[in-house]
C-alpha cells in the first residue's frame, strides 16, 4: 500500500471574487398567436409599413377574437370599412379587446 501524499479531504480553498461590472441583457416580444401582422404581413417585432422604426409608437392591437394586428394597419382598415369592421382574420365583428 502506497502511503498518501495529498489529503483531499482536509484541503479546502476559498477564493474571493469581486464583481466590478455587470452587464445585463434582456430581450422581449410580443404575446401574440402569430408572427406576422395578418394586414400588412410583417413581423410583430419589426415595424408597420407606416413606421420607419420598431416600437414607433406602433404597439400591438388585439380584437375580441384574440387576433393581433399593428396598431396603424388595424385602424386604417377600420376605417376603410363602410358599415361595421370585421376582423380581417376571422371576420367577426371588430371590437378593440379590452
Amino acid at each position: 500500500m502506497l502511503p498518501y501524499f495529498f489529503e483531499w479531504d482536509c484541503i479546502s480553498v476559498h477564493r474571493e471574487v469581486s464583481l466590478n461590472r455587470w452587464h445585463a441583457v434582456s430581450s422581449w416580444t410580443w404575446d401574440a398567436q402569430d408572427e406576422t401582422c395578418g394586414i400588412c404581413r410583417m413581423a410583430f417585432d419589426g415595424c408597420c409599413p407606416d413606421c420607419k422604426l420598431p416600437g414607433d409608437d406602433c404597439p400591438l392591437i388585439w380584437g375580441a377574437c384574440n387576433h393581433a394586428f399593428h396598431l396603424h394597419c388595424i385602424l386604417k382598415w377600420v376605417n376603410s370599412q363602410s358599415a361595421q369592421a370585421h376582423c380581417p382574420m376571422c371576420r367577426r365583428e371588430w371590437q378593440f379587446k379590452e
